[in-house]
């Protein structure tokens, strides 16, 4: 019984692989340029919604289903966990992924083969946006950086120590701080 399609064909990240047929071996290339979906990231760091992505993928027929291939390319965008400047990073990722027909995955269910992320054609079609995502986000920084050796904020006054190297505090060591408050202001002058 086949399902009833809920993919949109007109989607930029969804693919029709009628013109492969059901004939391993055949393949198919598709170059395309797309806007990112929403939330392709995390939390400090990812592909704003809207902006490019480029496509370059190889669709191939295989006994099980359809293979897709290529590489994804972006640019995200996001804040550097050390002194929350802006970073931005070119990404270029693989993508591999297997659709598989619904009757294998079916037949592969009831045989009690109980894999969770297997992707399932619907109809003819084949969804990216999940395996993109798979393949993004974990390709983005974990904690992202504007440059390596980035020295952060100052933990006093949250100043940028980037722009000031030399940037200090004068500390008094808590121990003698009981003493400070015997030196008056006729002395510090004195000494001056």
């Amino acid at each position: 019984m086949q399902r009833p399609v809920h993919l949109d064909p007109r989607s930029p990240l969804v693919l029709d692989t009628l013109e492969l047929g059901r004939r391993p071996g055949s393949t198919r290339t598709a170059q395309r340029t797309v806007a990112a979906p929403a939330d392709l990231g995390t939390d400090v760091i990812g592909i704003p919604e809207g902006s490019d992505l480029e496509l370059d993928l190889r669709l191939e027929a295989v006994m099980e289903g359809v293979l897709v291939t290529g590489s994804v390319r972006g640019r995200a965008v996001g804040e550097c966990v050390r002194c929350l400047g802006e970073v931005v990073d070119d990404v270029d990722v693989s993508l591999t992924e297997l659709y598989v027909y619904p009757e294998r995955a079916t037949a592969a269910a009831e045989a009690g083969d109980d894999e969770e992320d297997v992707r399932e054609l619907e109809g003819d079609l084949v969804d990216l946006e999940p395996a993109l995502r798979d393949a993004v986000v974990t390709a983005l920084p974990f904690r992202p950086l504007c440059r390596p050796d980035c020295p952060g904020l100052c933990s006093e006054c949250g100043a940028p120590l980037a722009d000031d190297p030399d940037h200090s505090h004068e500390t008094l060591d808590p121990r003698w701080s009981a003493l400070s408050g015997l030196v008056s202001p006729v002395d510090e002058t004195k000494e001056s």
